[in-house]
């Protein structure tokens, strides 16, 4: 009797692990005979496991249910949910903190002690460094989600970064997680253009606008697209840089929400971003600690080069002298 229900047990994991298994598979796997496997298969029918055949070649696949069965991890599964758990715990999504505290006061219970010593270790060890973010209801999430995937039109009241409300009307196409906001990248019908909108400024009206045909996205790294939109596009003054460094070693200063880095080659990258002063930009580039050519806005150059001018007299007028330096 305990050899077969650990073999329910391997046999309900290994239908866990991917959609369709064969029976001839499972057998194998499970070192008995195909009739066994049906008869294990059987008996997890009768203990409330939609287990559906599959067409054609005898096979099986474990289907949705009326109620979730439990789940049976391996335990590098068990350790990266947990910590999504903890991280979900203190997130940007509204209501699911508390939910994640139940299910991970669940999920420690059973985890063995090695592996909940892993878990604390990480968790101890790690300092969150994002600020708080306004939180988004996952009600919102799920109904944009939804949208986007039925291809329905979405109305909502926005207010934009000088807290200007209105009106739009979207074709909504993907949601994007910064790691501290979510946004939806969509086609705005009024302005008829691609627009980015920040999820936790905006207020859905019901019912949903009509269904639409997808259109071509603006770019295919739609990340990219919107780390470009929301570091540059609400300043006054957009700047681009050729950095002579490479990408990766640029992006590591700063996040997809301050500015946009594309790779040229291995030794240079485009740096795009933005602010209400050109001298904010001046300052944020040079403090990077690497060489850079100028493109974008003309004024910019002018501005660095006045710069330049004001720190090299200060330079000069602060060197000390021959009686200083003793």
């Amino acid at each position: 009797m305990l050899e077969t229900s650990a073999r329910l047990l391997k046999l309900l994991s290994l239908l866990q692990t991917r959609r369709d298994w064969s029976g001839p598979e499972l057998a194998e796997r499970l070192a008995v005979t195909a009739r066994t496997v049906r008869r294990d298969v059987d008996r997890l029918r009768e203990l409330g496991y939609p287990v559906d055949a599959t067409p054609g070649a005898p096979g099986y696949r474990l289907g949705a249910g009326t109620g979730l069965p439990p789940l049976l991890l391996d335990e590098e599964e068990a350790v990266a949910i947990a910590v999504g758990l903890r991280t979900a715990a203190g997130g940007t999504v509204a209501g699911i903190e508390e939910t994640s505290v139940r299910a991970l006061a669940k999920l420690e219970r059973v985890l063995p002690a090695r592996l909940r010593h892993r878990v604390h270790a990480l968790q101890s060890m790690t300092v969150p460094m994002t600020a708080a973010a306004a939180p988004v209801d996952p009600g919102v999430l799920t109904a944009i989600a939804t949208a986007c995937r039925d291809h329905e039109g979405l109305r909502f009241d926005y207010r934009s970064h000088d807290n200007a409300e209105s009106g739009r009307a979207a074709e909504p196409h993907r949601l994007v997680h910064s790691g501290r906001r979510w946004y939806l990248v969509g086609w705005d019908l009024d302005r008829r253009d691609w627009r980015t909108y920040r999820v936790d400024r905006l207020r859905l009206k019901t019912p949903n606008g009509p269904r639409f045909v997808p259109r071509d996205p603006p770019d295919e790294d739609l990340a990219a697209y919107t780390s470009r939109a929301i570091s540059a596009a609400p300043y006054r003054h957009q700047a681009r840089f050729t950095m002579h460094a490479p990408a990766e070693v640029v992006g590591g200063h700063m996040p997809p929400t301050v500015a946009s880095v594309q790779p040229i080659d291995a030794e240079t990258c485009v740096l795009r971003c933005g602010a209400n002063e050109l001298d904010e930009i001046v300052v944020w580039v040079a403090l990077l600690g690497i060489g850079f050519e100028v493109h974008d806005p003309p004024e910019l150059v002018e501005r660095i080069g006045a710069m330049a001018d004001r720190l090299h007299a200060a330079a000069a007028v602060s060197r000390p002298g021959p009686r200083d330096s003793r």
